[in-house]
């Protein structure tokens, strides 16, 4: 990006010794923006904040070298700072309690704009639970939701990967600095996302992983969503502190049900007990956010490589993968997953029969089938 005096004086401040987020917004209610504070007296400070942190400002206590270290992977034409002042800085995420002042980016900074769907969910997932996430994310994304998650193993991971394969992407909140990846096995994933998608911290580079910073990263997963999605989760899951915080900012949760025997269905079951919609379809989120009921066999958009999408609804063309989607955790018979897809029973047959023979559904007595993977 561009790196000129006002996101220097963004980021001496957002770097200077003993300020957070909190301080940092109250320094710029106090004196407008960035270069006003620097430029103010002591004594002015003192007026806004402790005397120490007055000092700190006063004095420009900076770390030089991380400063430097900054301003140098800001060269890199992937690398910018989202600041309050920011046209682009997301409208629903201004509006939370404590929105981080500046945001580290790193990627494509139109996705900013779209409206945004979080998944979350559990790190140590089923196999039925990983292709939920993957295949709602991949509609989603192809309903014009910008996928949101936390680059986690499990459910994240496949949410983001769904999502990248949709025509609207995916974005992943971070809890360290950008030019670290955690958990370092989703390393190919965060470049892909840098490329095709967007990765988000309100970390400085070189803040390492620690558990007390990604309460932190949920609040902004939930805070620039339109609605939270939890596909699995125990009880005790931190997806379920993602799922509250997006109630306290006023946020749609959603959770898809599984066996009654799972630890995994336990959380979204409690979830859908306090009021969560219970989700079994793309077309239950959206008709839940009464947004425009685009569906995988619909025509998407021309792809990021300029090709162009899928064949219209009116071709019937949704492939067979995408017919998994409309599968439950129960069994499922053909007229059912007509009326879920909008497909004909000629077209769901010759698909269930493609997907029986690659093993992925399995047929039941009574004319039903299963999900297998």
């Amino acid at each position: 990006m561009q790196i000129d005096q006002d996101i220097e004086s963004w980021l001496r401040l957002g770097l200077t010794e003993g300020v957070g987020g909190g301080n940092l917004r109250r320094l710029l209610v106090a004196f407008g923006d960035p270069a006003e504070v620097l430029a103010a007296s002591q004594h002015a400070l003192e007026g806004v904040v402790k005397k120490p942190l007055a000092a700190s400002i006063f004095l420009r206590k900076v770390n030089e070298d991380k400063f430097a270290r900054t301003i140098e992977w800001l060269k890199d034409p992937l690398n910018s700072l989202i600041t309050l002042a920011d046209s682009d800085y997301p409208d629903l995420l201004l509006n939370i309690p404590d929105p981080p002042p500046i945001l580290y980016f790193k990627g494509q900074r139109e996705f900013l704009t779209r409206p945004a769907l979080a998944i979350v969910g559990s790190r140590n997932a089923t196999p039925q639970g990983l292709a939920n996430a993957d295949a709602f994310a991949e509609a989603a994304s192809n309903a014009g939701f910008c996928v949101i998650s936390g680059l986690a193993q499990g459910i994240d991971t496949a949410a983001h990967q769904g999502g990248l394969r949709g025509a609207s992407s995916s974005m992943a909140v971070i809890g360290t600095g950008l030019d670290l990846v955690y958990p370092s096995r989703n390393r190919e994933l965060a470049h892909k996302l840098a490329d095709e998608g967007a990765l988000i911290s309100e970390f400085h580079l070189g803040v390492p992983a620690m558990s007390k910073n990604f309460p932190r990263r949920n609040r902004i997963i939930s805070g620039m969503c339109h609605a939270c999605l939890v596909v699995e989760a125990t009880l005790y899951s931190g997806s379920l502190i993602t799922a509250r915080l997006a109630l306290e900012q006023g946020r749609d949760v959603m959770a898809i049900p599984g066996s009654i025997h799972s630890p995994l269905s336990k959380g979204c079951h409690a979830l859908i007990k306090q009021g969560a919609k219970l989700v079994e379809s793309i077309q239950d989120i959206l008709d839940e956010l009464n947004h425009q009921s685009i569906q995988l066999i619909q025509s998407v958009p021309a792809d990021r490589n300029g090709t162009g999408g899928s064949a219209g609804a009116s071709d019937g063309c949704v492939d067979d993968t995408g017919l998994l989607m409309y599968f439950d955790y129960d069994s499922i018979d053909i007229d059912a997953l007509c009326t879920r897809s909008g497909l004909t029973v000629e077209v769901v047959s010759a698909m269930l029969l493609t997907l029986e023979l690659e093993g992925r559904v399995g047929s039941l007595p009574g004319g039903k089938y299963q999900r297998i993977c």
